[in-house]
């Protein structure tokens, strides 16, 4: 229009009124085509229901004649009754005979249908030309004034006066159409709203042209450019009462933009935020009035953006930002949420979201001011105002009850800020404080602090506590206990945080007790208060609470591995009262202590880090591990009593996990001497494979009596975890026979431990699975431990020549016949308890030493041994196969001779 940049500007002005002049013009348009059809409609039904006028003609004189209170009797069907020799005159209505009212009805004309969608043509001709054109007379003021500079023509001020004199003949045409139009008796069209769109393109030309008289030419100085602008916002917004929401909305966006418009090297926050307080109430009202949802969002969006100018300035002006919080939240209150006060009409027992987001949006703008000013006094004085109109609208104004969440997060999100800015190192370091950093627990900003959160806490607290069953619908008294649940115990910590430091503190472990005391005092009340609607959930909600707040009294007062037995006998406490008082959300606690204590273990898995002592099995291990793992069992066996479910399935899961835990830990400490960092050995391998072998068999027991699917699949993963122990521990990682490790005594040694042992636990293992899982699955484990009491045997052999240390020295040939020797006694024994017990698998289980024992012989023994073992060993083998084959003819499969047939005489 006048140079460059004022072009953008006014470009953008005028699309953006024609944008919405579109938009509500179509708006208005359909609804007039449903106000159209709906009247068409009743007018037809008039037409049906109303009898047709009588005409002169058929207008009979009355006559005195005496009718008959009681009508005469009817003759028998067999007489026919003679015709009467006068027609009696018909004085009373007579209903029509069935055919005849039928016919009525069907020649009844039929409802009109619904009008068509209008066609090509005519949205062409009704529609986009006019919105067009819109756009065109704005533009076309622009591009005027902008000819006129480039050619000279006439000075600023003409060009001035001009562009705000075609403003004044749009905003004149556009009004005299409106009153053109509301006298006019011809039924509306679905057309464009001329009058809408004629005044919006007036109004954006005005805003240009007071733009340009203060940007460009210096006309106006700025207080004076601020006032015209918005005056003409005000304006605008006024005429949307006549124009519907096109002006409303090029109002709103003019209101906001004229500060960004009209700015100076010194700002005045009081001058911007008063005169937004102004437009603010404007556009809610107006919203008020035409129940235009959208202005007052995109008034609030604006409103909350003009919150951000000047929080990142060293010199904060606390008073005007915090003035425009509180006004625009009290404006809301007033005008925007739903049965409070001004504000619209909503049915009883919704929670609305324009209502609650109104309030949450202006409470976020005041933590905002909180944050920036670096919790200055009045800001935080201003924010706990917020806080509790938040609580007070909503106990007047179910609809606003949403905000209660908003007001909540905004509480903790200033406290805990206030935490981690005192003590930065609770974000980096895990072992405590740092030295002079931060302020100290003493400073000023503590005792306001203290004072909001104690108004805090108990404004949540107590406003949840009361507002259960004030409300019929389910919901409402669901958020408020949440946030008289959530809110206490959050202040708590963060307090705990930013004065006690995280270290161990007495005085807050007693105020975790007293908040404990106080949410089971009100689960106990609401309890007997089942049958409101909610109170069911918030009693699961408070009754959480307690058992939190306990939880934070134990983290407070305890340390170390005190803290983690605390919580895992928690999760038993909890599975009790579960039972005492059956509220779902006690069982999910239980699981979620068990799944916190899991989580501390995976923090630091010694639990008291170098203070776990050197004592074998009586130390911090066994109290870290042993006592939460017989709690978690208690109250596996507490929750079973009423059912299977995930909680309960989780509290298993960590029964299993701590048992296991506990095993490893202390085996792990008892075969390092304490020092749990060092390499493993073949004694930690052996007893880790025992051990876990020893709990798969005990839970494949208990599985069978439980049912539980924890213990099926925790069996599983026991077993496998033994066999990879088994596979790359003893038999790679720690087998002796590679690796230089002293087996210790000829007979009582680690190969006794390391292999026999393991060998007898997997025979009952896969005793135990037999016929519970497939045979694949047992045969498996009985490979194994086959496999294990081979070795063992093979190992004590070459313990026996070769002493402690068996991987040194040369193999001789009686070390090979002692082999052969072993093994054939090895497969008889097996063969002889397969006979004795009649165990199939037992005697295969030979069959495959001795063909072992076989292939040894005619591989190793024939080429390795010489002279006399070579033939003792031969010899051995052959006695010792005759004799297997001798044992199956005669023992295992004798054939039974039949008795002779009887002979019959001939």
């Amino acid at each position: 229009m006048f140079d460059g940049p004022f072009d953008v500007f006014a470009l953008f002005i005028a699309i953006i009124a024609v944008l919405i002049a579109i938009k509500a013009s179509s708006q208005a348009a359909e609804l007039r085509r449903k106000l159209n059809t709906l009247e068409e409609m009743f007018y037809a039904q008039r037409r049906v229901v109303q009898p047709p006028p009588l005409m002169p003609a058929q207008i009979q004189p009355e006559a005195p004649v005496a009718t008959a209170t009681e009508p005469p009797p009817l003759a028998p069907e067999t007489e026919t009754a003679p015709p009467p020799l006068v027609t009696p005159l018909i004085t009373e209505e007579v209903s029509p005979p069935p055919l005849a009212a039928s016919s009525a009805e069907a020649a009844a004309p039929p409802l009109p249908a619904p009008a068509a969608a209008p066609g090509f043509e005519e949205r062409l001709g009704t529609r986009w030309v006019v919105w067009i054109g819109g756009l065109a007379l704005a533009l076309g003021g622009f591009f005027m004034v902008r000819y006129s500079i480039e050619a000279g023509l006439v000075g600023p001020g003409v060009r001035v006066f001009l562009g705000g004199l075609f403003a004044a003949a749009l905003l004149g045409a556009g009004e005299w159409s409106r009153r053109k139009e509301s006298i006019s008796n011809i039924a509306a069209l679905p057309i464009a709203n001329i009058p809408a769109i004629l005044t919006a393109a007036g109004t954006a030309v005005a805003f240009a042209t007071i733009y340009a008289a203060y940007a460009l030419y210096g006309f106006l100085v700025p207080a004076t450019a601020f006032v015209l602008l918005g005056i003409v916002a005000m304006g605008t917004l006024a005429a949307a009462l006549l124009h519907g929401p096109a002006l409303a909305g090029l109002g709103v966006v003019g209101a906001f933009v004229t500060p960004v418009l009209v700015s100076s090297g010194k700002p005045d926050y009081w001058a911007l935020y008063i005169y937004l307080a102004v437009v603010t109430a404007a556009s809610f009202g107006l919203a008020r009035i035409r129940l235009w949802r959208w202005l007052a969002v995109t008034t609030i969006a604006f409103a909350v953006l003009w919150i951000f100018p000047g929080l990142d300035t060293g010199d904060l002006q606390v008073a005007p930002h915090a003035f425009h919080a509180v006004a625009g939240f009290v404006l809301a209150a007033l005008l925007v949420v739903c049965g409070f006060m001004f504000g619209p009409t909503i049915a009883e027992g919704e929670i609305e979201p324009v209502s609650s987001s109104s309030l949450g949006a202006y409470l976020f703008g005041a933590m905002l001011v909180v944050l920036s000013s670096n919790h200055a006094d009045l800001a935080l004085i201003a924010f706990t105002l917020l806080i509790g109109g938040t609580l007070f609208v909503a106990w007047r104004a179910p609809a606003a009850t949403g905000a209660l969440g908003a007001a909540a997060a905004t509480v903790f999100i200033v406290f805990a800020e206030w935490a981690v800015r005192a003590n930065p190192d609770m974000l980096v370091l895990p072992g405590g404080p740092m030295p002079g950093v931060g302020p100290v627990a003493t400073d000023s900003a503590v005792t306001l602090h203290l004072v909001m959160a104690a108004i805090f806490a108990a404004g949540f607290g107590i406003a949840g506590f009361f507002a259960q069953g004030r409300s019929n619908s389910p919901i409402i008294p669901v958020v408020w206990s949440a946030a008289a649940v959530a809110t206490p115990i959050a202040i708590l910590v963060a307090l705990y945080a930013r004065i006690a430091h995280l270290d161990r503190s007495i005085p807050f472990a007693i105020l975790a007790v007293l908040l404990a005391a106080a949410f089971g005092a009100a689960t106990e009340t609401l309890n007997r208060r089942e049958d409101r609607p909610g109170v069911a959930t918030s009693v699961a909600l408070f009754a959480t609470g307690t058992l939190g707040a306990l939880a934070l009294a134990l983290t407070f007062a305890l340390e170390k591995g005190w803290l983690t037995i605390a919580l895992a006998l928690m999760s038993l406490g909890t599975a009790w009262i579960s039972l005492q008082r059956p509220i779902p959300v006690l069982r999910r606690l239980a699981a979620v202590f068990a799944a916190i204590v899991t989580a501390r273990i995976g923090y630091d898995p010694r639990i008291v880090g170098d203070a776990v002592g050197t004592t074998p099995i009586f130390n911090w291990l066994l109290w870290g591990y042993g006592l939460p793992a017989a709690s978690f069992w208690g109250a596996s066996i507490l929750l079973r009593r009423r059912g299977d479910d995930p909680a309960l399935r989780v509290v298993e899961a960590a029964a299993i996990l701590f048992t296991a835990l506990l095993a490893f830990t202390e085996i792990r400490h008892f075969a390092t001497g304490g020092r749990m960092a060092d390499a493993p050995s073949l004694l930690e391998c052996a007893l880790q494979v025992c051990v876990m072998l020893a709990m798969a068999i005990g839970l494949e027991r208990l599985r069978l009596r439980s049912r539980s699917v924890v213990h099926n699949v925790g069996a599983v993963i026991l077993t496998v975890i033994a066999g990879l122990i088994s596979v790359f521990g003893l038999f790679i990682l720690e087998n002796p026979l590679i690796w230089r490790v002293d087996v210790g005594g000829p007979v009582f040694n680690l190969l006794l431990l390391g292999y026999a042992l393991p060998a007898v636990l997997m025979l009952l293992l896969s005793y135990a699975v037999a016929g519970q899982r497939g045979k694949v699955y047992a045969n498996t484990i009985a490979s194994g431990a086959l496999l294990f009491a081979l070795a063992y045997v093979t190992l004590e052999i070459r313990r026996f020549h070769h002493g402690p240390i068996l991987s040194t020295g040369p193999t001789t040939g009686a070390e090979q016949y002692s082999y052969s020797i072993g093994w054939l006694v090895f497969g008889v024994v097996l063969l002889g308890v397969g006979i004795l017990v009649n165990s199939e698998r037992a005697r295969l289980a030979s069959a495959a030493v001795i063909a072992l024992t076989i292939l040894k012989a005619f591989v190793i023994d024939m080429s390795t041994l010489t002279g006399v073992y070579r033939a003792l060993s031969f010899m051995c083998l052959g006695v010792v196969l005759v004799a297997i084959g001798w044992l199956y003819q005669r023992i295992l499969f004798r054939r039974q001779v039949p008795p002779p047939a009887p002979q019959t005489g001939g």
